[in-house]
């Protein structure tokens, strides 16, 4: 019978440290000096892109992205993949250029693999979205994170939109 209780102690441990390597802490850094000027910054798309997800790990919300960033996508986007469940993606929907959004928060994932600061956008037309909130990771520039910057969205997938 004591056997039995230490394997089931040690089954547990195990598995509360392999819960903690995989676990992933998730903070807003909306208010830290390199983001604070970045949520309510809108945008407009300059090309058509995918609202996908990848099978092999969840999200915290949908991605958006085209095949050059995502290469996994169809190289053309088009309606008519929606739903179509590829080896390693899930496509959700399509995004058209003129398409608007904001910047909603600032976030920072960091796992004992990575450290990853993405963008949660608001699509302009939300209440006619299926999935209005997206996460930018894949359309965003991250090298100015190498020295302490904040991550740009990549020109070719959006520019910032003008003030009236």
């Amino acid at each position: 019978m004591k056997w039995v209780i230490v394997a089931i102690v040690a089954g547990l441990l195990c598995a509360f440290v392999i819960f903690q390597l995989e676990s992933v802490k998730t903070t807003y850094v909306n208010g830290l000096p390199p983001y604070t000027n970045l949520p309510g910054r809108e945008f407009i798309l300059q090309r058509d892109c995918y609202v996908f997800k990848f099978k092999d790990h969840d999200t915290s919300w949908p991605l958006i992205a085209s095949s050059d960033s995502v290469p996994a996508l169809p190289a053309e986007v088009k309606p008519s993949n929606v739903g179509a469940e590829l080896p390693t993606v899930r496509i959700l929907d399509v995004l058209k250029v003129g398409d608007r959004f904001r910047i909603v928060s600032v976030r920072k994932d960091v796992s004992r693999k990575e450290t990853r600061v993405t963008f949660e956008i608001l699509l302009h037309d939300e209440s006619s979205r299926k999935y209005p909130r997206l996460d930018a990771f894949w359309i965003l520039d991250h090298s100015p994170e190498n020295v302490g910057a904040a991550p740009k969205i990549i020109t070719a997938y959006a520019v910032p939109q003008a003030k009236e």
